[in-house]
């Protein structure tokens, strides 16, 4: 589910763009640790939600959610026009240029005041505001680069498809069997991504890998409703 929910997604474009520019190691141990993290609570999250309802609820819901995931995927892929895997790249190194604007930019400032003060940037927005004080907690510990691509992973994979799939997955599966092969999944995009992640996005068929996801997911989806059934 991993495989073919994330590779070409913005998560494994950011690894992808980040590793051409700075250390592979860095960038593949900053993206796989943030993806680890999203697993391990999305996992636990979802091995929560059985204590609180029944499991066929459980059940009912992942095949529910897993049938409208498939029918959206087919549908986006039916309407995905050519070259849209470009224009979603473009949109990513955009951000991160934006990123990467704003440090300089705050660099210079802290220089022309002796390193003592400077000029805030405030951010427009309310999520800008989070992703920069992030970034500065984070950065005092870490090294920027890893501190940047850790934080743009975290919160681009949060509310993802894949993040939400595994919360259903872990709700009616064993937590630890779900983490394990979420984590394997997302390390072995994200070894993808790393080593030559742009060539692969440039090559690939988008619309292919979004046809055998929604295949997939259908397939999850009808799974689980037969196994609500028999509970039932």
């Amino acid at each position: 589910m991993i495989i073919v929910s994330e590779i070409g997604d913005k998560t494994f474009l950011i690894a992808a763009i980040m590793a051409m520019k700075h250390s592979r190691l860095v960038v593949f141990s900053a993206a796989f640790s943030s993806l680890v993290l999203m697993s391990v609570l999305s996992a636990f999250l979802g091995h929560v939600v059985p204590n609180l309802i029944p499991k066929q609820y459980t059940d009912i819901c992942a095949s529910i959610l897993f049938l409208c995931f498939g029918v959206r995927m087919f549908y986006e892929a039916y309407h995905l026009e050519k070259g849209a895997e470009n224009e979603e790249m473009a949109e990513v190194e955009e951000e991160l240029k934006t990123v990467e604007d704003r440090e300089r930019s705050s660099k210079l400032e802290e220089l022309e005041v002796g390193g003592l003060e400077a000029t805030a940037h405030v951010p427009s927005s309310k999520a800008e505001h989070a992703k920069e004080g992030l970034m500065n907690l984070m950065q005092l510990v870490f090294s920027p680069v890893f501190v940047q691509t850790f934080v743009l992973t975290f919160l681009g994979e949060w509310g993802d498809r894949s993040q939400i799939s595994t919360i259903a997955l872990a709700a009616a599966n064993n937590m630890y069997y779900v983490t394990a092969g979420v984590v394997i999944g997302h390390g072995m995009c994200t070894v993808v991504a790393v080593i030559g992640g742009r060539m692969l996005a440039s090559k690939i068929s988008v619309r292919t890998v979004t046809f055998a996801g929604a295949l997939l997911f259908i397939a999850f989806g009808v799974f689980y409703g037969i196994n609500a059934y028999h509970n039932y």
